[in-house]
């Protein structure tokens, strides 16, 4: 395969199904496939596992765990078992979480850089193999190891990602973490901001931001039909304009049209809710933000992407044919 390309799952499918996919995946080349955990639905480790299970070569990510609900001891422990399962293809992807949902399970997530750096450090640190003393605001661990009695001893080879979308946090991606895994429903001119502030982090570690990773998630809605492709993807755009607009904000989305939509939405939305906003999304802001249309239409903004700083597109498949999703990139999509 010409280009490092991955796959994102969320709950679209059964697991058994999810399975089978990446199974399909590992077989047409890509390299990863992570496992999303955001809205209360499906926790990323026991798909993790299933896939890590199931396969040969191909790694396995949270797409993202946070920094906030299980504490960094239990995190470093997770991992550890997922390594045991795949030695060296599982990469811990973590993010800061989001509001209304955080508050809503009692979750203040007051001063999140801090947070997330104390997280990052301790759990590196325990799958360094240290014994780990650190007392700060959000992390208070004394003498504490990875208690391993039977089994592998040796400092573990799991890379960190921070899931970034606030520059700060892309800082701190670019200073403390392997790579930062960017998010998706933005536009490829969103990059820019964000690899100078992974440059600015990295420069702060004494390294370039050639040596942080930059896998991105990028919605892809592939159909031969192209009016399928791109309806099939408005109601995720939707969603989003509604549940998540900072988001649509970084990427040029106009403050009327997420005022409109916020009009329209709660949370958690409706389907009839849903359904009276799509009719406000036009077909361009669709494209703006998504990978959306004919497989060549949908490889050629997956390169709009690469060009603007990803290293590796996270795919994420929307509607039924999953496996043309996966066929449309298995054979690269730089050189087509």
């Amino acid at each position: 395969m010409a280009d490092r390309v991955a796959l994102y799952l969320q709950d679209a499918h059964s697991l058994q199904e999810a399975i089978q996919y990446v199974q399909y995946a590992e077989e047409r080349g890509f390299e990863a496939v992570w496992q999303a955990e955001s809205r209360l639905v499906r926790d990323a480790v026991v798909p993790m596992a299933a896939f890590a299970a199931t396969t040969r070569k191909i790694k396995v990510g949270s797409g993202v765990i946070n920094n906030w609900t299980r504490n960094a001891a239990l995190i470093a422990a997770t991992y550890l078992t997922l390594d045991d399962l795949a030695p060296n293809r599982i990469i811990l992807g973590i993010g800061a979480w989001w509001d209304p949902l955080a508050a809503n399970v009692g979750i203040q997530r007051t001063k999140p850089l801090l947070a997330m750096r104390e997280v990052v450090t301790v759990v590196r640190d325990l799958l360094a193999m240290k014994n780990v003393t650190f007392h700060g605001e959000f992390v208070n661990v004394t003498g504490i190891e990875l208690d391993i009695v039977h089994g592998r001893r040796e400092p573990r080879n799991v890379p960190i990602y921070i899931g970034a979308t606030g520059m700060k946090m892309m800082a701190l991606a670019g200073e403390i973490a392997d790579g930062a895994l960017l998010n998706y429903l933005v536009s490829p001119a969103y990059n820019a901001e964000a690899l100078a502030a992974l440059e600015q982090g990295a420069k702060v570690a004494g390294r370039s931001v050639s040596e942080i990773d930059r896998p991105q998630l990028v919605v892809a809605s592939v159909d031969r039909d192209r009016k399928k492709a791109l309806d099939g993807a408005r109601k995720l755009v939707t969603q989003y304009l509604g549940q998540q607009p900072h988001i649509m904000k970084a990427s040029g989305v106009s403050q009327e049209l997420l005022d409109e939509i916020g009009h329209v939405l709660t949370w958690p939305a409706t389907e009839e809710q849903i359904e009276k906003a799509m009719a406000l999304v036009p077909d361009d802001v669709v494209q703006l933000i998504t990978a959306s249309g004919t497989p060549e239409e949908v490889r050629a903004k997956v390169r709009e992407y690469v060009a603007s700083g990803c290293t590796c597109p996270v795919l994420y498949p929307l509607g039924d044919d999953v496996r043309l999703m996966i066929d449309t990139f298995a054979e690269g999509y730089s050189k087509v």
